[in-house]
C-alpha cells in the first residue's frame, strides 16, 4: 500500500473489513459517530477507489465496494511506518516508552511476557 489513508478513509474502510460489499448507503449507515452525508462517504469511497485500496461493481444504478486490502496487512504496514518513524525501527523503545508512561497495564505486561515465551520456544 503506498498511499496513507486518513484518518476518515480508515472509518471507511473499518467498516468495509467488517462486512463487504456494500453500498455507500450502508455505509454511511454503519460509519460510528460520525454522522457523515451519503455524499460524504462517497467521497472517501471514491478517494479509497483511487488509491486502489477497495474496488467497486456496478449492481444495477448503484456500486457495491469490498476491500482489496486486508486489515492485517494494513496494520503491518501502519505499525512499521510509526515504528520506523518515531523508533528508529526499532521495537525495544517503543516498549519502554510505553512502560516510562505508564501505558502498561499489568494485564498488558503479562500479555507481552506470553508472547515473549512463545516466541522463544
Amino acid at each position: 500500500m503506498a498511499e496513507r489513508i486518513s484518518d476518515a478513509e480508515y472509518a471507511v474502510m473499518s467498516v468495509l473489513w467488517e462486512q463487504s460489499p456494500l453500498t455507500a448507503h450502508e455505509v454511511a449507515g454503519r460509519v460510528p459517530e460520525r454522522g457523515w452525508s451519503v455524499n460524504t462517504v462517497k467521497t472517501l469511497l471514491a478517494r479509497l477507489v483511487a488509491k486502489q485500496t477497495i474496488a467497486h461493481e456496478a449492481d444495477g444504478r448503484r456500486y457495491l465496494y469490498r476491500p482489496l486490502v486486508q486489515q492485517a496487512d494494513y496494520v503491518a504496514v501502519e505499525s512499521r511506518r510509526l515504528i520506523d518513524r518515531l523508533f528508529g525501527g526499532k521495537l525495544t523503545p517503543l516498549v519502554a516508552h510505553l512502560a516510562e508512561r505508564n501505558a502498561l497495564s499489568a494485564e498488558d505486561i503479562a500479555e507481552i511476557e506470553a508472547l515473549l515465551k512463545e516466541i522463544k520456544a
